[in-house]
C-alpha cells in the first residue's frame, strides 16, 4: 500500500500545503494511506484532514515514519548533515548548480533515500505537471511594488505578511499607491506561468507592462531596455545559457530602474541572470539594497506564493492530484522521469 506522509513545513512564513483534505480523501478512496502531521502554521486546519480519514501525526516526526513512506512537503528541509533514508517529494532546489543543493544530494546518497523534485515532475512533453508559478509571479510583483512605493518616500520596504486572500492584497496595494505616480514595468518570461502572474498583478494595479519572452532575449544581451523601466520582474529560471539581464555595471548607470523582483530567485546558482546580489531576501527584510545612488532594490523571496497561502495551495494541489494518484507506479511516467533526474544529479556529487 502506498503511504504518503504529509510533513509540516519547517521554515518561517510557510503556510502552504501540497494536498487538500478533499484530495487526501480521493487518494484514500483509491487505497492509499495518508498521514498528515500537525502544524502550527498550515493554512488548512488539521481537523479537516482527520475528518477525511487521514491518520494524524505530531509535528516534525517524519524522520521516524515507516521507511516505505513517501515524505511529502513543499519547501526544503533544515540544512544539516543528517543522512536521508526516506523517499521525499518536495522542491529540493538541487539540480541547477545550487551549492546548498549539492549538500542535500550528499545527504540522500549517505542515507539511501531519493528525491522526487516537484519542479521536475514533468509530462511526456517536458511540461511541469504542477507549479506555484502563477501565484509566485502575482505575489512577487506585489512585494516588488511595495519596495518601489517605499522608495518614493526615501524608505525601504519593511516586513511583509500573508493575506487572507487576493482581494485583501489588492486593497492593501491600492491604499499604498494612492497619490503615487504610476510606474512602468517589464516582465521577462511573460508567456510562462510566473510571468503571467506578475503581469496580471500589474494589470490589476493599472501599471503598464512590457512583456518579453524568449524571442526578445535570444540575442543574449545587453538589454538596456530593462533599465528604462521602473520595475523589472525576472520570471526565467536560471540555467546554463541564460543571459545576464542586469549586470553589475547597471549599479552606477543612469537608469529608471529602481526595483527588481527576481521571482525566479536563483541567487546561488552559477547561472544567476541578476549577478548584483547573491542571497535570497526574506519576509522580514524583503528588499536587498544593491545600490544607493541611484537606488536599486532587489526583492528575492523564495517562497512567494505563501503570501496568498490558501489560493496557492488549492491551485497547486488540484494540479498535482492526478500525478499523486499514480504513486502506485513509481517506476514509470512522471515519477519515473523524476527519479531518473535525481539519479543523474546524485551520481555527480
Amino acid at each position: 500500500m502506498t503511504h504518503i506522509w504529509v510533513r509540516a513545513e519547517q521554515r518561517a512564513n510557510e503556510d502552504r500545503v501540497g494536498i487538500t483534505p478533499e484530495g487526501a480523501a480521493a487518494l484514500i478512496a483509491q487505497g492509499m494511506q495518508i498521514t498528515v502531521e500537525k502544524s502550527k502554521t498550515r493554512i488548512i486546519p488539521i481537523q479537516a484532514y482527520a475528518a477525511q480519514g487521514c491518520a494524524i501525526a505530531e509535528e516534525n516526526t517524519w524522520a521516524t515514519a515507516p521507511k516505505d513512506a513517501l515524505i511529502f512537503g513543499l519547501k526544503e528541509l533544515p540544512e544539516d548533515d543528517t543522512p536521508l533514508s526516506h523517499r521525499h517529494i518536495m522542491f529540493g532546489h538541487a539540480f541547477k548548480g545550487q551549492h546548498s543543493g549539492k549538500a542535500l544530494l550528499k545527504r540522500f546518497n549517505a542515507g539511501g533515500g531519493a528525491l522526487y523534485d516537484l519542479e521536475y515532475l514533468v509530462d511526456e512533453t517536458g511540461r511541469r505537471v504542477a507549479a506555484f508559478g502563477y501565484w509566485a509571479g502575482y505575489a512577487g510583483a506585489a512585494v516588488t511594488l511595495k519596495c518601489w512605493a517605499a522608495q518614493q518616500s526615501n524608505g525601504q520596504c519593511g516586513p511583509v505578511a500573508s493575506y487572507a486572500n487576493k482581494d485583501a492584497l489588492l486593497t492593501d496595494l491600492g491604499k499604498m499607491m494612492q497619490g503615487q505616480t504610476t510606474p512602468t514595468a517589464i516582465v521577462i518570461g511573460a508567456l510562462g506561468r510566473v510571468g503571467t502572474g506578475a503581469a496580471d498583478l500589474c494589470k490589476a494595479m493599472g501599471i503598464p507592462v512590457t512583456k518579453w519572452d524568449m524571442q526578445e532575449t535570444a540575442n543574449g544581451g545587453p538589454f538596456p531596455e530593462i533599465l528604462d523601466h521602473n520595475l523589472f520582474f525576472n520570471c526565467i529560471l536560471a540555467r546554463q545559457g541564460t543571459p545576464v539581464f542586469v549586470p553589475k555595471t547597471a549599479l552606477t548607470r543612469d537608469r529608471k530602474l529602481t526595483a527588481i523582483g527576481d521571482i525566479a530567485c536563483d541567487p546561488d546558482s552559477d547561472y544567476n541572470p541578476i549577478p548584483i546580489y547573491d542571497k535570497a531576501t526574506d519576509w522580514a527584510a524583503p528588499a536587498y539594497r544593491a545600490a544607493q545612488d541611484p537606488v536599486l532594490d532587489v526583492m528575492a523571496i523564495d517562497n512567494l506564493p505563501s503570501l496568498l497561502p490558501l489560493e496557492s495551495s488549492q491551485d497547486f494541489a488540484a494540479q498535482l492530484l492526478p500525478s499523486l494518484k499514480t504513486l502506485n507506479d513509481l517506476e514509470n511516467g512522471v515519477w519515473g522521469r523524476a527519479f531518473a533526474t535525481f539519479t543523474q544529479h546524485a551520481n555527480e556529487v
